[in-house]
């Protein structure tokens, strides 16, 4: 049981869709079969035919076998896409995209091996009970346990994501608005001693005295005023920084749990050993929600 390298399931799956493909195929081929004995039956009663009458025969016997087979390799071809879409929606269930190499559909050393497992299958049935075809709907294995867990917990990862990028568009947009601000203060500056330069000759001594203690007022008060913004700045920075690495955090975490998600699809892990990385993906979230709190209260 281990010809086409799939588990049990799975191959009875495959054997399932053979016996039904069979099926097809030798009601088809009764078709075709017939379509030679009406010719017999009806068209064949003669002793001797001339050549235009055989050709008119063969010709009407051509068109019936091309319409049947044609109508079989088109069935064919629809019931394989309405497989391939039963595999997909599972697939997209798991958040799960399936890749298919279509190449390998004419590889002959792969087509004989499934010849061979054919012959070895049904060549056997006798022995074998029939099993039933009809097959419910494929539905996601194990819907509503870890894996309806990992789901939840993917979408709230992504939830958090989308947060923390908003979060950091808030303290990019305030850092811009800072250094904004401090190239205004600075041109300010300028400005004031740029009109103070042309004022010297038009002023008197006594008014250059409280001109110049408003200019060094100005001046420390600007300098306070900058220093303040630098302060600021270093902080919106930081937090920036912060955010950045939180953001790279969530988004690791995120990965991580969409592999996990795959993983128990290949592989299906122990119950205990899934419950201990959501406890501790709930910590790192439960100290992710705990920073940025403290972030919202800073600002």
């Amino acid at each position: 049981m281990a010809e086409l390298g799939l588990n049990e399931h799975h191959q009875n799956e495959v054997i399932n869709y053979m016996r039904f493909a069979r099926s097809k195929r030798g009601l088809r081929l009764k078709t075709v079969d017939s379509c030679f004995q009406d010719l017999k039956e009806s068209r064949l009663v003669e002793e001797t035919y001339t050549m235009d009458e055989v050709t008119e025969v063969l010709n009407g016997l051509q068109a019936v076998v091309h319409s049947e087979v044609e109508s079989e390799l088109i069935n064919t071809a629809y019931t394989n896409v309405l497989l391939l879409r039963q595999l997909f929606s599972q697939a997209e269930k798991w958040y799960l995209k399936l890749q298919t190499d279509i190449s390998e559909l004419e590889n002959r050393e792969l087509l004989e091996q499934v010849a061979e497992f054919e012959k070895a299958e049904f060549t056997s049935s006798n022995k074998k009970p029939i099993m039933d075809i009809t097959k419910p709907k494929l539905v996601p294995i194990n819907e509503g346990g870890t894996t309806e867990l990992l789901n939840k917990e993917i979408l709230r990862l992504q939830q958090e994501n989308e947060k923390l990028k908003s979060r950091l568009k808030t303290i990019e947009i305030q850092a811009t608005n800072a250094l904004d601000e401090k190239s205004k203060l600075e041109r300010t500056l300028q400005d004031l001693q740029l009109d103070q330069g042309n004022r010297q000759d038009f002023i008197k001594a006594h008014e250059l005295d409280d001109l110049e203690n408003t200019v060094a007022a100005l001046r420390n008060e600007f300098q306070k005023t900058l220093n303040d913004k630098t302060e600021n700045q270093k902080s919106l920075e930081e937090n920036l920084a912060a955010a950045k690495h939180d953001l790279l955090r969530v988004q690791e975490q995120l990965s991580m749990a969409e592999k996990e998600l795959e993983k128990k699809f290949q592989q299906t892990a122990a119950y205990r050993n899934m419950k201990e990385i959501l406890t501790k993906k709930n910590d790192q979230i439960k100290d992710l929600r705990k920073r940025l709190a403290k972030y919202e209260s800073e600002d």
